[in-house]
């Protein structure tokens, strides 16, 4: 199985932007913990002052969320698009749909995080996950017909 040198080269491009995107969310977490006072967890305690747990403080949950929320989708993506290389899809397409992918994520980080009201954050939520359902249903019809 052979997969398009450039239709791969598109792939890595995207992957490797989620990936530092996803980076950066744990990034721009601790960020708040710091800035908050508050950790998950006892050993991290800087002071008597600091507060220990989770749900403590909004800001670091918006932004853990956000995350968490990344982590839940980028993945699936991965794995999707990569499957989705060795059914020969036209350049044209696969681009458009690694674009979208990428741009879906990088607009619900960005309406979480400046706290944009709904339904702006639903909107780039679905937009990427429609974009992971087209990916593995591509992938599906293209195998189950060459089975």
């Amino acid at each position: 199985m052979d997969v398009d040198k450039q239709l791969f080269e598109v792939f890595a491009f995207h992957g490797a932007l989620l990936l530092v995107k996803t980076c950066i969310m744990s990034f721009l977490t601790a960020r708040q913990r710091f800035a908050k006072n508050i950790f998950i967890s006892r050993e991290d305690r800087l002071n008597k002052k600091t507060k220990i747990g989770t749900g403590l403080n909004d800001d670091i949950e918006r932004v853990r969320r956000a995350h968490q929320n990344d982590i839940e989708n980028i993945f699936p993506f991965f794995t999707l698009g990569f499957l989705y290389l060795f059914t020969n899809p036209a350049l044209s397409t696969a681009t458009t749909v690694f674009r979208i992918f990428s741009g879906a994520r990088i607009a619900h980080s960005i309406v979480y995080l400046l706290e944009v009201p709904q339904p702006a954050r639903v909107i780039a939520f679905m937009i990427g996950n429609l974009a992971n359902v087209f990916l593995g249903f591509q992938v599906l019809t293209f195998f189950k017909n060459s089975m």
